[in-house]
């Protein structure tokens, strides 16, 4: 065993659950109450620290929990290892996962045959829909914890071929405005610090996308002083970018423009051949979608003569006209794949629904119908005010008058 290994993530988990007070207290209430006692749970998600801590907030609530990651590059080893050895968790992972590997991995979890699953970007449920079909009457219940695995998941659903109920722990509020806007948003630029160590003020930085996820990577880039311009198919989206203060183009015109692209779409090919054909020499391309399809290295291979590794998360891409373009993280997740993800204070946020909407499925599975649900919004109201509290912050609350008010529809009109 390594032991510096399994002391960095034992410090790492250590940080992360001393900075995790919202699932702290609702992992407690949940240990106390025996509400998790016994349920089978498997995960993918990225396995890093403030993962780790959501299933050891489980295994301490009475489940067993077995843990694969949802992305071959974005494991932490020493995490894996701290939780192996130190909190008796089931993981499965490591970074730098062959494919086969990846998959090999969330076989395992599903060879505990779990009761629920939580899942992020849908693999784990697609399996169990595809190749492991024969387990579909054991499982009772899943939590999706992205917007592309919500995408795959509805529309699943819209074909009558989800089997059983799964909680879009992505919708909530309490997960979207801070997760994937401020989370994604900070996480992303490390990443990307990390893996190139550039410069971002005056550049022009192309945002490809304005979902929660794009809003949060391009307001992070003006306040680092960067040019930036917005892609996007929503017309709705684009002009809310507009009034947002981005420039808002289609990106055949940005790519010719950029010194640094970052897709956040969820979409595959947004960044493709005839883009590559026009960008400027030394390009960065980077990617915080959940897949690695957003920028499209089929056709970056295909036009370059060269490829070589030029610092620890990036490639360098020689195009047969003698322009050089960079792809960071080989165009995954490179706030996870060459960063540490999210700040500790979202994620505690975001799986503290996850946690929440596990066990309200554990009550209520037998009830609810094979669907995609949104989360009930007590569960977003709860975690708020536990956030709240928990920075120190206190709100006004309606009077009884104003209550009234509020709820009698003749009131006001004389």
């Amino acid at each position: 065993m390594d032991k510096e290994l399994l002391l960095k993530g034992s410090r790492r988990l250590g940080w992360a659950e001393a900075h995790m007070s919202v699932i702290s207290e609702v992992g407690e209430r949940m240990r106390q109450e025996g509400s998790l006692k016994g349920v089978k749970v498997g995960m993918a998600l990225h396995v890093e620290a403030k993962t780790g801590m959501l299933a050891v907030t489980l295994a301490r609530a009475g489940a067993k929990v077995r843990l694969a990651s949802c992305n071959p590059l974005s494991t932490d080893d020493s995490v894996a290892l701290a939780l192996r050895e130190e909190r008796g968790i089931e993981v499965f992972a490591k970074k730098g996962e062959s494919n086969q590997e990846y998959y090999e991995n969330l076989n395992s979890v599903l060879d505990m045959r779990p009761e629920f699953v939580i899942d992020d970007g849908a693999d784990l449920i697609t399996m169990l829909h595809t190749s492991r079909r024969e387990q579909l009457d054991e499982v009772k219940g899943g939590n999706e914890e992205t917007t592309t695995g919500v995408i795959r998941l509805k529309a699943m659903a819209g074909e009558g071929k989800l089997r059983f109920p799964v909680m879009a722990v992505n919708d909530a509020k309490m997960k979207y405005l801070f997760d994937n806007r401020y989370g994604t948003g900070q996480s992303t630029f490390d990443g990307f610090m990390n893996a190139t160590n550039l410069l971002v003020a005056g550049k022009t930085l192309v945002v490809a996308g304005y979902g929660w996820c794009g809003r949060g990577v391009a307001m992070r880039a003006k306040g680092m002083g960067a040019i930036v311009i917005v892609t996007e198919v929503d017309p709705i989206r684009a002009i809310e970018a507009r009034l947002d203060g981005f420039q808002v183009m289609p990106m055949a015109e940005a790519a010719r423009q950029a010194d640094i692209i970052i897709s956040v779409t969820g979409c595959k090919d947004v960044v493709r051949e005839e883009h590559f054909r026009t960008m400027k020499d030394g390009c960065v391309l980077g990617n915080s979608g959940h897949f690695d399809n957003e920028v499209s290295k089929k056709a970056l291979e295909a036009m370059s003569s060269h490829k070589e590794r030029v610092r620890e998360h990036v490639d360098r891409y020689d195009l047969r006209d003698g322009r050089k373009v960079y792809l960071v993280a080989e165009g995954r997740l490179m706030n996870l794949a060459a960063g540490q993800g999210h700040p500790v204070e979202i994620m505690d946020m975001s799986f503290s629904i996850q946690a929440l909407a596990l066990e309200h499925l554990v009550r209520n599975h037998a009830r609810m119908e094979p669907k995609v649900y949104p989360v009930p919004a007590e569960m977003d109201d709860l975690v708020a005010r536990i956030k709240l509290r928990t920075m120190g912050l206190s709100i006004d609350a309606l009077t009884p008058e104003q209550v009234k008010y509020l709820s009698d529809w003749q009131e006001g009109t004389q």
